[in-house]
């Protein structure tokens, strides 16, 4: 196994999860917005790895299996400490439908692995604003400076929800289209 930098920053995207964990719980005025400032570090080192690994030609199938494990683990870890915080369903509800969604497709894309058809299930753009959508809601959940904050991240919330269904959907239309034409 080959480590390259683009490999080194996912790795660093791991290994920042339990800080910005430490510091959601953390008693000091100031601790939600270094966790939320640590979420945003390993959020931009999701894109910059993907970019210098195209850019520089170092994709490797470490790479190709670490990076969505590591935006994964660190989503869904966000999502549990935002659900927990705020303790209510109009918060929980949305983090539990993107939850399951990421199952669901991980699943998904595995089992497409195993037949052949890994192409039908390749990240979409519905995908990617989806994640920006998540990824933007998650900081102003995490550091919640003030209620226009939340209010925005909320409603930024709900629409990663409404994309994680669209997406989702289009993932399992594609799949099934796919596995009938066999």
């Amino acid at each position: 196994m080959q480590l390259n930098i683009p490999t080194w920053l996912t790795l660093f995207r791991i290994i920042l999860i339990p800080f910005f964990v430490l510091f959601f719980y953390l008693p000091f005025h100031w601790a939600p917005f270094v966790c939320a400032f640590l979420f945003v570090v390993a959020a931009l080192t999701d894109w910059f790895d993907g970019f210098l690994a195209r850019l520089w030609q170092q994709t490797t199938k470490f790479g190709a299996f670490l990076d969505p494990v590591a935006d994964k683990i660190m989503v869904v870890t966000a999502l549990v400490l935002v659900t927990e915080y705020y303790h209510t369903w109009w918060i929980t509800l949305p983090t539990v439908t993107m939850i399951a969604r990421e199952i669901i497709i991980s699943s998904l894309r595995e089992w497409m692995a195993e037949v052949g058809k890994r192409s039908c299930v390749a990240v979409s753009w519905i995908g990617k604003f989806k994640t920006a959508a998540q990824m933007g809601s998650l900081v102003g959940l995490l550091w919640h400076p003030n209620i226009q904050i939340e209010v925005i991240a909320i409603l930024l919330l709900y629409f990663a929800a409404a994309l994680t269904f669209w997406s989702m959907f289009q993932y399992l239309s594609a799949a099934w289209k796919n596995l009938n034409e066999a």
